[in-house]
C-alpha cells in the first residue's frame, strides 16, 4: 500500500465510503429486481386468469 501521509484517512475513508454507496446501489438493485419479478408474475397470473 503506498505510503499516503497526511491524507491517509482522507483517502481511506473516502474508499470506505464508494465501496459502502456501491454495495448499498447493487443490494438495492437485486431487492428492487425481485419486487418486479414477484409483481410481474401477479399479473400475469391475473391475466392468465382473466384469459
Amino acid at each position: 500500500m503506498p505510503d499516503l501521509g497526511k491524507y491517509a484517512d482522507a483517502v481511506l475513508s473516502a474508499y470506505a465510503v464508494s465501496i459502502v454507496l456501491l454495495v448499498a446501489i447493487v443490494v438495492l438493485t437485486v431487492w428492487r429486481g425481485r419486487r418486479v419479478r414477484a409483481e410481474m408474475e401477479a399479473v400475469e397470473r391475473r391475466s392468465v386468469q382473466g384469459g
